[in-house]
């Protein structure tokens, strides 16, 4: 008797699906609850688990192949009952524990409720590896943030069910931990060469974003996965050999004599999670609405001339650097309590009017461009602002922001002139409805009371959603940060 693998149910706006990964072949002793295959929509990446233990002994449905919710695509029979179990060798015993110590399961963190799933980015322990308390296992990316997953005691690293580029649930388990227990010496078959390379070119999703990053070549390196595959430790291995890639150069010259000197390689690295919300939200706000750029420049000497005059003491006596950014956030706040329509945003037919100051401020971050929330500006000082800033570019520095600071924001204030930016016109961020670019400070000779003047200039773009704000609100908003930020005394008296 055997048991039916499908398909799982597809959501009605899915149509169909890919089997993007099997994890076993015909003739595989499984165990209940162990994952077979991922299956892949345009939108997530399922997991098939086995329904009990047994054998399998049918797979209808190659990698690559489009189908159906519910669709058969394997079986499963009793354990010993596969005709392709006779002809495989005895199974190995299984290796003897670790240690004594408990295992622990590590998890995916609890997700946000606007997080319908998570991807594993990196694994920093590999299985055998003795682990501190606290000590970080794992990186798990949301379309928002990255999430740390660390060891909730000391150990040693055991299985890891999911690989980096995996698609995982909040509270999933994704991998094992013998507390307390030593690092397991490696099983003798381990050591053993593959049966088959016929299979070598079959890379999961994880082990061929590895091989693209290290710019390797995948028939270069010896799989010693089922059937030939190649795992992660065994490019782990390769580029720990170093003894092995010279011997392969001169043979490479020699079989091509004639080719140019110098190179003409590529990479092809997949985009992360990360990136590709960013790429889409983009997208979605160019195509989505009705967007329109107004400029206009600002001189910035009054600005420079009071931070020149007051940045030493105001450091001294608040512990942070007096920067540019804490101006702009001071005006902007104050321009969109003079335009209420341009703190507001469109929800289906309604216009939703705001009456708290959220401003988002874009970071770049080694991990693309994130936008956090610095929150009720209108309350806030000069210092406390360049330190609120201060903390959120840290904290996405170093990949610690939370989702709570990437949520909400009226406004954002993005500034491309610490990269050299002298003119941009900056996409909105949705579901807001404008964004103000600041750019590079420049000299250049401007008319003043008839005469020449060489002063430090600087370009505003003000990019806003035209089927809600206009031209004379978008305007006058631009003019308004350009007279605060000329006569930065305004700011303190609030006139």
């Amino acid at each position: 008797m055997t048991t039916e693998i499908k398909v799982p149910v597809l959501p009605e706006s899915v149509a169909d699906a890919t089997v993007a990964t099997w994890h076993v072949s015909v003739g595989d002793t499984v165990s209940r609850d162990q994952n077979l295959v991922d299956i892949e929509t345009d939108k997530v990446v399922l997991e098939v688990v086995a329904p009990e233990d047994g054998v399998i002994v049918a797979i209808s449905e190659e990698e690559g192949a489009t189908v159906l919710g519910e669709q058969v695509i394997a079986q499963i029979g009793a354990a010993g009952a596969a005709p392709a179990q006779s002809n495989e060798q005895p199974a190995a015993p299984a290796a003897a524990p670790a240690s004594e110590g408990k295992e622990v399961d590590i998890k995916v963190p609890v997700l946000p409720e606007s997080v319908a799933d998570a991807t594993i980015a990196t694994w920093h322990v590999q299985p055998g590896e003795a682990v501190s308390r606290d000590q970080n296992l794992v990186d798990i990316e949301t379309d928002k943030v990255v999430l740390e997953v660390v060891a909730p005691e000391d150990g040693v690293m055991g299985e890891q069910l999911h690989a980096e580029g995996d698609t995982v649930l909040g509270e999933q388990v994704i991998g094992k931990l013998s507390a307390g227990g030593a690092p397991a010496a490696p099983a003798a078959s381990d050591a053993a060469p593959a049966a088959s390379d016929e299979n070598a070119d079959v890379l999961t999703p994880s082990v061929r974003r590895l091989i693209a990053e290290k710019g390797l070549d995948a028939s270069q390196i010896k799989g010693t996965g089922k059937g030939g595959r190649i795992t992660k430790e065994d490019v782990d291995a390769f580029l720990k050999a170093p003894a092995a890639k010279p011997a392969a150069a001169p043979a490479k010259a020699a079989a091509a004599p004639a080719a140019p000197v110098g190179d003409r390689t590529q990479k092809r690295v997949p985009m992360t999670r990360l990136r590709k919300t960013i790429a889409n939200r983009l997208l979605e706000a160019k195509n989505s609405t009705a967007m329109l750029t107004t400029f206009n420049e600002v001189n910035m000497k009054p600005i420079m001339d009071l931070r020149k005059q007051y940045k030493d003491v105001f450091e001294e006596r608040h512990g942070i650097r007096l920067g540019f950014m804490s101006f702009y956030v001071k005006a902007v706040t104050e321009a969109l309590k003079r335009f209420p329509e341009v703190n507001a945003s469109i929800d289906g037919d309604d216009i939703v009017y705001h009456n708290y100051f959220d401003i988002s401020i874009a970071v770049s971050t080694p991990r693309g461009l994130v936008t956090p929330v610095l929150r009720d500006c209108d309350k806030l000082s000069v210092a406390e602002i360049e330190k609120g800033i201060r903390e959120l570019a840290l904290k996405g520095r170093d990949g610690k922001l939370t989702v709570d600071d990437m949520t909400g924001g009226n406004f954002t204030i993005t500034n491309g002139g610490v990269f050299g930016s002298l003119l941009s016109t900056p996409i909105i961020n949705l579901p807001q409805s404008s964004i103000l670019g600041m750019h590079k400070i420049q000299e250049r000779p401007m008319a003043v009371n008839g005469k020449v003047e060489i002063l430090p200039m600087m370009y505003l773009a003000l990019s806003y959603d035209h089927r809600q704000i206009d031209g004379k609100e978008s305007v006058g908003f631009l003019v308004t940060i350009k007279e605060l930020l000329e006569d930065p005394t305004r700011l303190l008296l609030d006139v």
